[in-house]
């Protein structure tokens, strides 16, 4: 089956629903993001009472309305109205109909940031080579968890010290940092999966039970929850916390701001630069312009 469609027999067949399918597969949406559109538009179908190419613009404003009252997550709202978006312009190309409604500005928030202790702890206290290696990676390269799932051996390139990520967020591919010791920890996790005959010629670098499936994230968050606990850390941090502190720490070790963009795959400089915020140690090395002011002291 076609990696980038939804298995069509578990979908009523109406021929607008086939359509905007047909529409996602030829802009190569992934699954989850079709399968997020088609609930959308079944949504509005149920709240409309009738077939969604008849609706109107006020029709859609009602019904944001509407979910907002419902108590529907701004993330949910965002999602819903995306597929809307879609299936209005796309599929029948209706590019007005969708200007009365608005997304949800989503309040930025502060990210969990370990600190190097803290790193060195939760590395230390995981079960296995295997997994010590994941989360070395996750923190060393800066990699999202389903990066890290989906890294083959090939992957690592030894020679020019990088990493290759294949068809990151966005399906764009990147090189990666590889550091020395980073290195160590990855031959280390080889020697022993090669022992336990889990690592294939050309195969997974984090196999799954059976290797010739990767890793899943789902697993590897679960041991990351198991490590964490190990390690004392008491605050709510997930493996995505893991390439958080490696962009602050960088930060902190006074690497420019924009080499960061690069080794993470921010599109947006502005995404790279919410790490400014957390950055600790630059805050307090930072110089407060008061203290060039020749100032008395004041009783």
């Amino acid at each position: 089956m076609n990696p980038h469609t939804i298995p069509i027999e578990k979908l009523c067949a109406h021929p607008l629903r086939l359509r905007m399918i047909e529409d996602m597969v030829m802009r190569h949406l992934s699954p989850q993001t079709q399968k997020n559109y088609v609930n959308a538009v079944k949504g509005f179908t149920v709240f409309l009472g009738r077939s969604p190419d008849r609706a109107k613009s006020e029709d859609l404003r009602r019904y944001q309305i509407y979910l907002a009252q419902q108590g529907a997550s701004i993330g949910k709202i965002n999602t819903t109205l995306s597929g809307l978006r879609f299936f209005f312009e796309q599929t029948l190309h209706r590019t007005s109909i969708m200007n009365r409604t608005n997304t949800v500005a989503m309040p930025r928030r502060m990210p969990p940031i370990l600190s190097r202790e803290e790193v060195t702890r939760l590395i230390d206290a995981t079960c296995s080579a295997k997994y010590k290696a994941a989360f070395a990676i996750a923190y060393g390269a800066g990699l999202r968890v389903s990066e890290v799932a989906a890294l083959k051996i090939s992957d690592i390139d030894s020679q020019r010290m990088l990493i290759r990520v294949e068809q990151g967020k966005g399906n764009k591919d990147r090189y990666a940092m590889l550091s020395q010791t980073l290195l160590n920890v990855l031959r280390a996790w080889w020697r022993e999966g090669s022992k336990q005959q889990k690592m294939l010629p050309g195969g997974w670098l984090f196999p799954g039970m059976n290797p010739v499936n990767p890793i899943s994230s789902r697993q590897l968050s679960r041991v990351f929850r198991q490590a964490v606990a190990a390690a004392g850390i008491v605050r709510p941090v997930t493996t995505h916390s893991l390439r958080h502190s490696f962009a602050t720490h960088l930060l902190e070790n006074g690497v420019d701001i924009r080499v960061i963009q690069t080794l993470l795959g921010h599109k947006k400089l502005e995404t790279t630069a919410l790490y400014s915020q957390v950055a600790t140690r630059v805050l307090r090395d930072t110089k407060s312009p008061i203290d060039d002011l020749p100032l008395g002291l004041v009783s």
